[in-house]
């Protein structure tokens, strides 16, 4: 198996941002910690995070910040996940309601030691939001849950607007940069979600060593599912423990991936160094409802 090389590039000027340190942000942040929750904005030192909540819009992390698997992108801890907080739902929902969100994006751990993935969890948080916050609307960021559709369904019947899975990366590097994660299986996923009249979307981090042929390829998979949104980022190595990066993508190289996917039939493509994968996720929303 071809291996990712080892070898360290230099951090361009575009990449170089300081992180939010406003009043609003820090309001934010002691909310998040007073109601013990676990969000992507704080844990991965998201650069748009200002920007982001400015715009009412987070994202929430459910089930525990521990995931059964180990993807070597991925700055989340492993290991042997606590007992679920059968409370958190309801935290999760009076916090966006203090917080006075308009968009929620809400992921979560891989739990592969639950019979249900997580499953029930996911469908109490979104309903639990809902009620609390009426006329919120909703993303979810879903794993796989190996694949079983049963499981995915019930995410689906709780009515989220949207529902994101990622691929993260091209199919020859998935073994590579994903923990038991299979990009069959995830096309798999993003295609029942599509053909149950969701919108589906998904997101691929560059500079892992792929190929340009192999992120249109890609692309070109995720538009034969069905999958709507797209975005697409630049990868930054977490620790020293992580995967290095390989190459830092140009903003031109990103912008014609953009026009790329616009010519595939996705509604809506956000692709640019810092974008991740809740990055806009609101106008995502006014742009979708507008088709």
């Amino acid at each position: 198996m071809e291996q990712v090389k080892k070898r360290r590039v230099a951090k361009p000027d575009w990449l170089k941002i300081q992180l939010p340190n406003t009043s609003d942000y820090q309001w934010m942040n002691k909310t998040i910690r007073d109601h013990k929750l676990h969000t992507i904005c704080t844990s991965g030192k998201c650069p748009n995070a200002a920007e982001c909540w400015s715009a009412g819009t987070a994202t929430f992390m459910i089930l525990g910040d521990i995931c059964t698997r180990a993807c070597k992108f991925c700055n989340v801890k492993t290991g042997k996940p606590e007992a679920v907080d059968f409370k958190e739902p309801l935290r999760i929902a009076r916090s966006i309601k203090i917080m006075q969100l308009r968009h929620a994006v809400i992921t979560s751990v891989d739990r592969d030691d639950l019979p249900d993935g997580g499953a029930g969890v996911w469908v109490e948080t979104i309903l639990k939001v809902k009620e609390l916050n009426p006329g919120i609307t909703m993303e979810v960021l879903i794993p796989d849950f190996q694949g079983t559709t049963s499981l995915v369904q019930q995410v689906i019947d709780a009515q989220p607007e949207v529902i994101s899975h990622n691929v993260e990366t091209v199919r020859r590097l998935t073994p590579q940069i994903r923990s038991r994660a299979k990009y069959d299986v995830s096309l798999d996923v993003l295609r029942y979600i599509a053909q149950a009249g969701v919108v589906a979307k998904s997101g691929l981090m560059l500079g892992l060593g792929e190929q340009p042929e192999e992120v249109l390829e890609t692309m070109d998979d995720l538009a034969a599912v069905g999958v709507s949104v797209l975005t697409i980022g630049q990868y930054l190595q977490p620790s020293n423990q992580h995967l290095p990066v390989q190459e830092y993508v140009t903003p031109e190289q990103f912008k014609f991936y953009e026009e790329e996917g616009l010519k595939r039939g996705f509604k809506y493509v956000e692709s640019g160094p810092l974008v991740r994968s809740s990055y806009h996720a609101e106008k995502h929303i006014n742009a979708l409802k507008k088709l």
